[in-house]
């Protein structure tokens, strides 16, 4: 069997699996061999679960007539996803950036959905497993498919786009996040970019925010398509509501579109839905209403009201960036009783004290009397801001705000998902 056989095999399974738990009879199974697991040490559970065929580098089935052996299963999937993606005929768009990528690319799902069939990204598998699983699940009944790509080290947008070759491509922005694997800021923009320069290697267009000077130099030399508040005469409705709400024109005429998401530091993504749908022929007023109608998951921006507070919930990630323009907008927020809550932010490496010290700072100086630090980066300048509450970890100031019994609050959970600052909703 060749890797030909292994992909015309994927494609009569009944799906891909990269977990026994989840095997249904029929499906393919790669086994992957990772740092702290080895689930080649499981092909024969999987066989007895029904998969139709397992791709393993366990060399005891070598000869197993329903398994293909291999050194590199990893590489293998890859390999079977790039011989996918020469069959398509939908349009690919890649996406990535710092901030606001997995809710962009919804956003994009939800506005081309009223143009044709769209696939995205599940969830937020965009790393080297996540993008072959994305592209094996494109059929030929899609016209367009959102392929998100994550990156923690030089190098991993390049790999991306050489499995995904997407038609376009779009960057939300670019911020001082995973400093750890890039090395330093400068880091970060070489791979964030490496999407723009495949893109412009395979001829074909990037959509730019008109209003990021950043990424309106990086692309300066090479096809786009801009769109932002400008392209679209946009702005906002309102502050004082949570949820963003904006208004927007298109030849002549004028659309409102009330989102789900909260802090106006989506308009961006809300502006990126909206040019790309339109550029491919949506209707402003369909495009208007699938954005209206999406509501964000998972930790994203979701306003949640509990009855006795309003939780504003970005617990997914957090990095430098994206903490300050959350601080930014709930600052903003045209209530008075108004508590952050903000988790240490993971894998910035040696500039992990420089950038907990600069949150700190910021919600001094946008007035902020009481706030909550958790996590050990940020209790580290606890004697700095005696104001402030500092706690280990969320264990501890689970305890301390359940004693507190806080009402007619707005509170904003943000941290890294590490730290688990999410578990702390329950008590509001």
């Amino acid at each position: 069997m060749d890797i030909q056989q292994v992909y015309q095999q994927i494609k009569n399974s009944g799906g891909v699996s990269t977990d026994t738990r989840t095997i249904r009879p029929g499906m393919v199974f790669f086994a992957f061999k990772g740092d702290n697991f080895d689930a080649n040490a499981f092909v024969q559970q999987a066989l007895d679960e029904g998969a139709s065929l397992v791709i393993t580098q366990n060399e005891n089935f070598r000869e197993h007539p329903d398994c293909f052996y291999t050194t590199d299963s990893l590489r293998t999937l890859q390999d079977v996803a790039a011989l996918h993606r020469k069959t398509l005929k939908s349009i690919i768009i890649g996406i990535t950036g710092t901030n606001g990528k997995t809710t962009t690319k919804e956003l994009i799902r939800e506005a081309l959905s009223s143009v044709g069939s769209v696939q995205a990204t599940q969830g937020n598998l965009n790393n080297h497993i996540g993008v072959p699983l994305t592209l094996l699940s494109i059929n030929d009944e899609t016209d367009f498919a959102i392929v998100e790509m994550g990156a923690n080290h030089p190098g991993e947008i390049d790999l991306l786009c050489n499995i995904a070759r997407p038609d376009y491509g779009v960057i939300t922005n670019i911020g001082r996040a995973h400093l750890e694997g890039f090395g330093s800021f400068e880091g970060v923009i070489k791979t964030k970019t490496e999407l723009y320069r495949f893109i412009a290697a395979n001829g074909r267009k990037v959509f730019v925010n008109e209003n990021d000077e950043m990424l309106m130099q990086l692309s300066k030399e090479q096809p786009r398509i801009l769109y932002g508040m400008e392209s679209l005469n946009a702005e906002v409705v309102s502050d004082e509501n949570p949820q963003l709400r904006c208004i927007w024109n298109w030849h002549g005429t004028t659309y409102y579109t009330e989102t789900n998401l909260t802090g106006n530091y989506n308009l961006p993504n809300v502006l990126a839905a909206i040019g790309i749908a339109l550029h491919f022929g949506g209707k402003p007023e369909d495009i208007s209403r699938k954005l209206s109608e999406y509501k964000p998951s998972n930790m994203r921006s979701q306003w949640v009201d509990t009855g006795r507070n309003q939780l504003i919930l970005d617990a997914y990630n957090a990095n430098p960036s994206s903490m300050a323009v959350a601080l930014k907008n709930f600052a903003a927020l045209k209530t008075d009783n108004k508590l952050p809550i903000l988790g240490d932010m993971l894998e910035l490496g040696s500039y992990s004290n420089e950038e907990h010290r600069k949150v700190l700072e910021i919600l001094k100086d946008l007035n902020f009397t009481t706030a909550v630090l958790i996590g050990p980066s940020f209790s580290k300048f606890s004697s700095e801001f005696p104001s402030y509450q500092f706690f280990p970890d969320t264990a501890e100031a689970k305890t301390a705000l359940t004693k507190s019994d806080i009402s007619g609050c707005a509170v904003l959970l943000k941290g890294s998902r590490g730290i688990g600052v999410d578990s702390l909703k329950d008590i509001f």
